[in-house]
């Protein structure tokens, strides 16, 4: 029989201190994909009231031209 792994569940970064803005690119760069776009809860490991939170971020900075909309 295969053993199954637990994965080891993923914190979220804002539950623990850090914070998502729109004009820091760096950080928002972390949360899109190589396409531009934004990339799911289970890629990121963010709860749902933090990921509606980075994507709202994500897109003020795509309004604002700090990143692209595509890539």
């Amino acid at each position: 029989m295969a053993e199954f792994r637990r994965k080891k569940k993923k914190i979220c970064q804002m539950c623990a201190g850090k914070s998502v803005d729109y004009k820091d690119v760096q950080i928002i760069n972390k949360y899109i994909n190589e396409k531009g776009k934004i990339m799911p809860r289970r890629m990121t490991g963010a709860c749902a009231k933090h990921q509606r939170h980075i994507a709202c971020q994500i897109k003020y900075a795509r309004f604002m031209a700090l990143i692209p909309f595509v890539k």
